[in-house]
């Protein structure tokens, strides 16, 4: 149940919170000092990085993630990222996937948070996040934190200079309370702190992928299992950002059509405690919140009045039957 992008000892800070560095939920990088060999952007793709043997570019070997050139003087290169949303920091991946003799020796993370957008970012006060670490080449540097600190930018500096594939940021995402106990919240969206516990098979897309901001943008831009040919059926285990009541479900097959499931239902339960391993466990005992439901390709299905009355929850299990893809989940509600 290990996601693509991560090493099989990934500690649990990598599945239980959001990457807030994530491209996709709208993190972007604003300034760096140098990435003349590789795009500052490319270091927050979600999507694990990759080695393409024999591409260049006008400026050298082309290379997935962020590069600056061979620094020749004093000092060393740095990149400031606005986050996707303010939030509480728990963990780091440093990823060096495929810089081998051009990774940095040594790198350190700042942060600082503020309102808005201001043209001084270099100006702002910065508090460190993570002191100098020594990095290797080609490989995954998980950093686990206390969550103590609140950051709406990072800045990630190189000694002295070098490539890092991919920034990962970990964290749980602020999000207007009031607003939520409004109703007509999506309790389960990533940007509100929803995540992953656990899924059975994310062969073709990742679970994670239903919790995403909008429509999904083609078929690898959703939760695809690969064809099943034995009993049973497919499944995930979310966690809501805050348990709530759901008052109405979306579940969106967009782009899927000849790999779409042939039916849904969703369980749910207020969980205090446990483990993934635990959870999986238990969810198969959890009560229905969503009978099965019919679903059709390439569309968004709307459930209300089928939904079954229900305290509070705060985990929900996924199961399509037997197989196939969606493209992303709403559960619409209000907080406890």
């Amino acid at each position: 149940m290990s996601l693509p992008h991560t090493a099989p000892d990934a500690p649990d800070f990598v599945h239980r919170f959001v990457n807030l560095a994530d491209a996709r939920l709208g993190a972007e990088a604003l300034e760096a000092s140098d990435d003349f060999f590789a795009d500052k952007a490319r270091m927050l793709n979600p999507r694990p990085a990759v080695f393409v043997p024999g591409k260049y570019d006008e400026h050298g070997k082309w290379m997935d993630g962020w590069e600056s050139r061979r620094r020749r003087g004093p000092g060393h290169d740095w990149c400031i990222v606005k986050l996707a949303r303010p939030g509480s920091i728990q963990g780091l991946d440093l990823d060096t996937s495929h810089f081998t003799g051009n990774f940095p020796p040594a790198a350190s993370v700042e942060a600082c948070l503020i309102e808005e957008d201001v043209p001084e970012l270099q100006q702002a006060f910065w508090r460190p996040l993570l002191p100098a670490v020594n990095l290797g080449g080609n490989r995954h540097h998980y950093f686990p934190l206390d969550g103590s600190v609140k950051a709406s930018h990072l800045r990630v500096n190189l000694f002295p200079d070098g490539g890092l594939a991919r920034l990962r940021v970990y964290g749980m995402p602020e999000f207007d309370a009031h607003a939520a106990r409004a109703g007509g919240f999506d309790l389960v969206a990533a940007l509100h702190g929803g995540t992953v516990v656990a899924a059975n098979n994310e062969h073709f897309g990742r679970a994670a992928n239903l919790l995403l901001p909008g429509r999904g943008v083609d078929m690898g831009d959703g939760w695809e299992t690969r064809r099943r040919r034995e009993p049973g059926n497919d499944w995930c285990i979310l966690r809501l950002a805050h348990a709530g009541v759901i008052e109405e479900i979306d579940v969106d097959t967009c782009h899927f059509k000849g790999n779409y499931p042939d039916r849904c239902s969703i369980q749910a339960a207020h969980v205090e405690g446990g483990t993934p391993d635990s959870l999986v466990t238990q969810s198969m005992f959890w009560p229905e919140l969503l009978p099965e439901q019919k679903l059709r390709m390439d569309a968004q299905h709307l459930f209300k009045s089928e939904i079954r009355p229900h305290q509070p929850v705060s985990h929900v299990r996924f199961n399509l039957f037997p197989d196939g893809g969606v493209s992303r989940l709403r559960l619409y509600g209000r907080i406890a």
